[in-house]
């Protein structure tokens, strides 16, 4: 019995998603001019550039420069929903695509043999004369990536 009334009510919720999604697909846009008579569309010349009359209607603006500091440029990128607060949570959503990358086998689980095995490879490529020793110059090449920095004009 409680299968039953458990499977008629996902039904009944899979029937409502169904519903909003189709009427959200069918949804006409608010500004859409209204499609051309089948008499012009036979008169049109394919060479000649369509012509409009925007009247009263006004584009977005323009994007404007931040005034935010690279303190709290720096800040927001962990803020994720802008409350001005960083949770645990969001300072770890940062470091998901690493881990990830580490995690080989995909169970969410970092064992010491996918790290090991990470770390030989990085170990290997900076290795570049294979004496299983790194000089300082080979180590320097495991450093990141600096972005090249903008000039900083007051123009």
């Amino acid at each position: 019995m409680r299968q039953t009334v458990l499977g008629v009510f996902v039904g009944l919720i899979l029937a409502g998603v169904g519903v909003f999604w189709w009427q959200g697909r069918a949804q006409v846009e608010l500004y859409a001019p209204p499609p051309p008579e089948p008499e012009e569309l036979a008169e049109a010349d394919p060479n000649e550039l369509p012509e409009s009359n925007p009247g009263d209607m006004v584009g977005p603006a323009p994007p404007e420069a931040s005034d935010l500091t690279r303190e709290e440029r720096r800040f927001f990128r962990y803020d994720r929903n802008r409350d001005r607060i960083i949770t645990r949570q969001e300072m770890l959503s940062s470091r998901t695509d690493a881990f990830r990358a580490l995690d080989v086998d995909g169970n969410n689980l970092l064992t010491f043999e996918e790290w090991a095995v990470t770390t030989s490879e990085r170990f290997e490529k900076m290795d570049a004369n294979k004496d299983l020793e790194l000089s300082q110059a080979e180590f320097a090449t495991s450093a990141p990536r600096r972005r090249p920095q903008r000039a900083s004009c007051n123009c």
